[in-house]
């Protein structure tokens, strides 16, 4: 598996979605690249992270956010929920 073919199969590696030898070299190649180890490791982190800020929809939205984000981020809750 190449570094390319990794990301590609990064959400389904995640969901375990990976057939069992599709899997075992997807976990071949973290074991010999440590550059796609730290890309998974970071892209875990920031689905973690996500998630976080997410259970927090009823804060108030900092006065340094621009308006424009905030619309935005409001429309495509929209439209994803």
């Amino acid at each position: 598996m190449t570094c390319r073919e990794l990301v590609e199969f990064l959400m389904s590696y995640l969901e375990h979605e990976l057939p069992e030898a599709q899997r075992a070299e997807f976990e071949r190649h973290l074991g010999i690249c440590p550059p796609c180890l730290a890309y998974l490791e970071t892209y875990k982190e920031t689905i973690r992270l996500g998630k976080a800020i997410c259970q927090c929809a009823d804060d108030a939205v900092p006065n340094d956010v621009p308006e424009a984000l905030v619309q935005a981020i409001l429309a495509a809750r929209r439209q994803s929920g």
